[in-house]
């Protein structure tokens, strides 16, 4: 009870693994606090990983700030 559930995942947020265990949470009656960290169901821009991870806001900093917001 009352503890945070968070996935981050290089990986877009339909069809992922937050979704899935999010999917397992309603499924067995389980109600956390749940975040998602994922890259939108969208076309994505190309170019080098770090600057997408930035981009996208799946970066180590993006992610921490994230965190740091839901605490």
């Amino acid at each position: 009870g009352g503890r945070l559930v968070v996935v981050a995942e290089n990986h877009t947020e339909v069809g992922g693994l937050g979704e899935a265990i999010a999917r397992d949470f309603l499924l067995n009656g389980l109600n956390p606090r749940f975040r998602h960290i994922a890259l939108p169901d969208a076309f994505l821009l190309a170019g080098a990983l770090p600057t997408l991870h930035d981009r996208y806001g799946i970066s180590t900093k993006a992610i921490i700030r994230r965190l740091k917001a839901w605490l």
